[in-house]
């Protein structure tokens, strides 16, 4: 029977660095946990570990990078806040192929992993690395050059509810950037629920292929995209919300991808997204005439996206790349829009395969929509608390 070591927080940062050699791999094998070590309230968390850690309720500091390794887990409970240290170096949570976090908060208990300065991009959030498939082969994750994906789509990576995740986005330069949730080549095992990102600096959510599924999502004033996927990414993001306030830097709503270097790789990206409440505020072109979007689906990426209202932005659905616009066409398309509300424009580079009109005649779909939720909040039964305050399931973060 493994131990089991309750540490007070005198002796937690002790405890934790003792530990650390416990998971070095030395011959390339990963020996098993050294000990399930449970943590009090004070404890400060840095080090890469595949011992079982549990965090007791109550406040923690990250003064640097805290990984975990199979067949460690990281177990968060309710009410537990974990704070990083901005002291200028990048520090995050990573989990890794074949470990596990559980941060299973409550409504009204959440789990939040913040930061020591309350500033866009002061840290680096939460990096999960599977073993689902992605159309890029293997890969490193961006932040903490972990390896990710695999074949094995059914893979459980953990448990993630009730949880915030702020001030994120910190920039290790120009090509690595830490979003607020990284999920990398993660399996739908894994759960993911009720989770809100705000005030980060890159973008809110990002899939890296994989076939996690999402749902009662929201990403609020994310310095890039809200949402983000790329290389097959095919799961399903079901009531999710984005928010991009007046005069923030955000970009898109939604930026959808299949892979960049090679639209026509498989297996293809190919989400399913229902009930999506996208709303922008930068509905008129900057300065220089950029247009603002909404949603892009490009780079070959294929999708279902049904009940959504994209508003805000100058352009609310733009269509790119040949591959993408080609799946909506035909008798049995790969890819639809329907029962969905836009205020500005439907954008295509082939608008005669699927343009606006294509998209006006689909389904319940309206490019009319005001901009109002009032009247116009069409299926949207879990939606904002500003359309039915009696059923809102977006009520715990406020």
């Amino acid at each position: 029977m493994k131990t089991v070591k309750f540490l007070t927080s005198a002796l937690a940062a002790v405890a934790m660095t003792a530990t650390l050699a416990s998971c070095d791999k030395n011959g390339g094998e990963e020996a098993d946990p050294v000990e399930n070590i449970i943590l009090e309230s004070g404890a400060s968390l840095s080090g890469r570990y595949n011992d079982n850690i549990t965090l007791k309720a109550g406040n923690y500091t990250l003064p640097s990078s805290l990984q975990i390794t199979a067949p460690g887990s990281l177990t968060i409970e309710p009410g537990t806040t974990i704070t990083a240290e901005d002291n200028g170096n990048i520090i995050y949570i990573l989990i890794e192929q074949g470990a596990k976090i559980n941060a299973n908060g409550t409504a009204d208990a959440p789990v939040t992993m913040t930061c020591s300065t309350e500033e866009s991009g002061a840290w680096g959030g939460l990096h999960i690395c599977g073993y689902a498939h992605t159309n890029a082969g293997s890969g490193s994750s961006e932040i903490g050059n972990a390896a990710y994906g695999g074949n094995n789509d059914q893979d459980n990576s953990g448990s993630l509810q009730y949880l915030i995740i702020e001030y994120s986005g910190y920039a290790l330069d120009q090509d690595h950037e830490a979003n607020g949730l990284s999920l990398y080549g993660v399996g739908n095992g894994t759960t993911i629920s009720n989770i809100y990102v705000k005030n980060g600096n890159d973008d809110g959510i990002e899939f890296f292929g994989g076939s996690v599924d999402i749902d009662h999502c929201i990403v609020e004033n994310c310095g890039d995209d809200s949402y983000d996927w790329t290389e097959g990414w095919n799961g399903k993001a079901e009531y999710i919300v984005a928010y991009q306030p007046e005069n923030s830097s955000c970009d898109c709503l939604m930026e959808c991808d299949n892979n960049g270097n090679k639209v026509d790789a498989t297996p293809n990206s190919h989400p399913t997204i229902s009930y999506a409440t996208l709303i922008g505020a930068d509905a008129a072109d900057d300065p220089e005439g950029e247009k603002k979007f909404g949603v892009k689906f490009r780079a070959g990426t294929y999708v279902n996206m049904d009940h959504a209202i994209v508003t805000g932005k100058t352009v609310s659905i733009s269509l790119e790349t040949t591959h993408t616009i080609a799946s909506f066409a035909g008798d049995d398309p790969q890819s639809t829009i329907a029962n969905t509300l836009i205020s500005g424009t439907f954008a295509s580079e082939a608008p005669d395969t699927y343009g606006s009109t294509q998209f006006a005649a689909g389904e319940g779909n309206s490019t009319s929509f005001d901009g109002t939720f009032e009247n116009n909040y069409v299926g949207m039964t879990d939606g904002c608390g500003a359309v039915d305050a009696g059923n809102d399931w977006t009520a715990w973060i406020r």
